[in-house]
């Protein structure tokens, strides 16, 4: 049995790292992708993970395979292309570490995952089935994405999304809408930041966003990352806000990937339905998340970043 099996990209990140001595920005080569970042966060949990998606047969696709691997996450849905290279991104940081992207994806090889490579045993036998929106932005991963998420809802298999708007990866605002909201109907469990969350339902205000997100499909836990002020959740029974942590802040890539991460192992360990879930769990829950998310934007890159439940547990210790 698997904890969470996540389908979707697993790419190189160059993140800035400093000057030439000519003054030309340095980058180094960061393993990242959402998606593989959720994994990597639960990994270091201590669950069980698989990973569905693909990559270049390049040396960016080898070493991304290796790391997912020393990572302890399966990989034998990790699948390469003969025709296709990895996925590139480039980071760029502002002063506050907040970070935009560059993506090299024309075609990158996560978008050429097809329907029938999508091994419908592995999501059976997982509990949480997690994808993001970057895997609905082309074809033929779009297919496969819903192909997989097609049985993830025939095993009832818990289903975790993240909207996660990368608005130049769309042909137009008006397709990724329809897409990204196409992802809601299969959702039970959501991450969305408050850029997201005003994306699509024009509003920024927590409370109305996520209400009409509810209202509208149903989703049974919604959870509102807000940066360094914490995280808005809301149930169908209760709703909340709590605040984050303060900590030097290097580089936030990563760092909402690394918080899902915590989310979904906090609801495996409560092993309970999410209707059922308190507002007593939910403040456990995010405060356990936050701490993962503050302490993965300490360092430079996702992957490398983010921490171990030992790192996580003396952090909390530290800041009760």
């Amino acid at each position: 049995m698997l904890d969470v099996t996540a389908l979707g990209e697993v790419l190189i990140d160059f993140t800035p790292s400093g000057y030439s001595e000519k003054g030309h920005v340095l980058f180094e080569t960061n393993p990242g992708g959402a998606p593989a970042n959720v994994l990597v966060a639960l990994s270091r949990l201590n669950k069980k993970t698989a990973f569905i998606g693909k990559v270049g047969h390049d040396q960016f696709g080898h070493i991304l395979k290796g790391v997912l691997e020393e990572q302890k996450i399966d990989t034998s849905n990790l699948l390469f292309s003969e025709t296709v290279n990895t996925t590139l991104a480039f980071v760029h940081l502002d002063e506050k570490g907040d970070r935009s992207f560059s993506f090299y994806r024309n075609p990158g090889a996560d978008i050429m995952l097809e329907k029938d490579e999508i091994d419908e045993d592995t999501i059976k036998q997982s509990r949480i089935f997690h994808f993001g929106s970057l895997s609905l932005t082309n074809e033929p991963a779009a297919t496969a994405t819903f192909t997989a998420l097609e049985y993830a809802k025939k095993h009832n298999v818990t289903i975790s999304y993240d909207p996660n708007l990368r608005i130049p990866l769309w042909e137009s605002l008006e397709d990724a809408k329809r897409q990204i909201f196409k992802g809601f109907e299969y959702a039970d469990i959501v991450k969305i930041s408050e850029e997201e969350l005003e994306f699509l339902t024009g509003y920024r205000d927590v409370i109305k966003g996520t209400e009409i997100l509810q209202e509208q499909f149903g989703t049974a836990v919604i959870f509102v990352t807000l940066g360094a002020d914490g995280c808005f959740y809301r149930s169908k029974h209760v709703y909340g806000h709590k605040e984050g942590f303060q900590v030097k802040v290097a580089d936030t890539t990563g760092a909402g990937d690394a918080f899902i991460g915590g989310v979904l192992y906090q609801i495996l360990e409560r092993n309970k339905p999410l209707d059922h879930l308190t507002a007593a769990d939910f403040e456990k829950m995010v405060t356990f998340a936050n701490a993962i998310g503050a302490l993965t934007t300490e360092g430079k890159g996702g992957i490398p970043s983010i921490p171990t439940m030992e790192q996580v547990e003396r952090f909390l210790k530290k800041n009760s």
